[in-house]
């Protein structure tokens, strides 16, 4: 597998739950535990990018790499190029972008995502799931992604795609479509292409920014993941199954 680093981009702002990052879960900073898990994976390096004092200091109280940051970026993945330029990799390196409220990712989903692009004929690299029921497949939080025959993104949305005529082609579409995970690896030169090109149409429509990729022309290689990753962080409720699934003795 080609050598590849990751960026953990973390912000002290959410909407939904502010300050996620730092909160605690089974005795640790979530963040905390999202480092540990890129530590335990192939990665060559693993670096924290932010642009909080607070999130600094508490990273680098258990040992983590930071990267200070501006404080204007509208996305993670432009903190990450910001991090690219600063620590001046070059375009061919291999950058994953580890999300901050993933505490629960596999080190294993790490080094797949970041095999894709073993493959030079990718651009990106993401990795997505069967759908577990109608539920989700209908639930607009739930990211839906469409792939050709050889396993590259067609299209993501929030939307439940493919669209069934009828309720006997339901199970059809949910048969096509994946469940999208959010983590990316990308090449920086790619990575830099993308944070320079203005949003797409699409983009602004759905809120995914990937979509921007599709409409530079860029390719997508979607991996299923050996084995599902656990849940994303975003409210209240999600901590407590994470921190139930991290209490775990399993």
């Amino acid at each position: 597998m080609t050598e590849f680093v990751i960026v953990i981009p973390a912000r002290y702002a959410s909407v939904r739950l502010p300050g996620k990052v730092l909160l605690e879960i089974a005795g640790k900073p979530m963040l905390q535990h999202v480092y540990e898990r890129g530590k335990e994976s192939s990665a060559a390096q693993v670096v924290i990018a932010t642009d909080d004092r607070r999130i600094a200091d508490a990273a680098k109280e258990f040992g983590a790499t930071v990267c200070m940051t501006g404080k204007h970026h509208q996305s993670g993945t432009e903190r990450i190029a910001e991090v690219a330029d600063l620590l001046d990799w070059d375009d061919a390196q291999i950058v994953v972008n580890l999300q901050g409220d993933e505490p629960s990712m596999p080190a294993a989903l790490i080094d797949q995502c970041a095999a894709l692009l073993d493959d030079e004929n990718s651009d990106i690299a993401t990795l997505a799931s069967p759908f577990l029921n109608r539920d989700d497949f209908e639930n607009p939080n739930y990211v839906k992604v469409i792939c050709d025959d050889v396993g590259h993104a067609i299209y993501f949305s929030r939307a439940a795609i493919p669209y069934a005529r009828d309720a006997q082609r339901l199970d059809l579409a949910m048969d096509a479509a994946l469940h999208h995970h959010g983590m990316y690896a990308y090449r920086c030169g790619i990575l830099r292409r993308l944070v320079a090109a203005k949003p797409s149409s699409a983009e602004v429509s759905e809120q995914l920014e990937q979509l921007r990729a599709l409409s530079l022309g860029m390719s997508i290689a979607v991996g299923i993941p050996s084995r599902r990753p656990g849940i994303g962080v975003d409210t209240e409720d999600d901590l407590r199954r994470v921190a139930a699934e991290l209490n775990s003795p399993d």
